[in-house]
């Protein structure tokens, strides 16, 4: 069964180590394979990761493109590891990343990461 995306005129989406611009109609791509895929709105570029769960959210999305994502994993758990030990209310969002990421569900762990996200611009704003 095909994936089916619609696009926006001009939206991206990156198909494998594809990045793919729409033209100026919408659009409608069938997509059947096993690439990763992202849309515009889930991509997270790297000058936009400037707190540390997004740096987290941006380690695991070249994860999920790469095709070694077991080379981003000490990086990864490096910075679990300062965030977790700042803030130690971040554990169970880690813990539901790192499942996906042991069972290699990578876009799962970026969903993951989008609420790990959420919490650290919660607790930002009662700082």
């Amino acid at each position: 069964m095909a994936l089916v995306i619609d696009l926006k005129p001009s939206e991206r989406v990156i198909i494998g180590s594809a990045l793919i611009t729409n033209d100026t109609n919408r659009t409608r791509l069938h997509i059947e394979g096993d690439a990763p895929i992202l849309r515009e709105k889930d991509i997270m570029r790297e000058e936009d990761a400037n707190t540390p769960c997004k740096k987290i959210y941006l380690t695991i999305q070249l994860m999920y493109l790469s095709k070694e994502p077991e080379a981003l994993h000490k990086t990864y758990f490096d910075m679990l590891n300062d965030i977790q030990a700042a803030v130690p209310s971040t554990s169970l969002f880690f813990m539901k990343i790192n499942d996906n990421l042991l069972n290699n569900t990578y876009y799962k762990a970026l969903k993951e990461a989008r609420h790990l996200m959420k919490h650290e611009k919660e607790l930002l704003a009662n700082v």
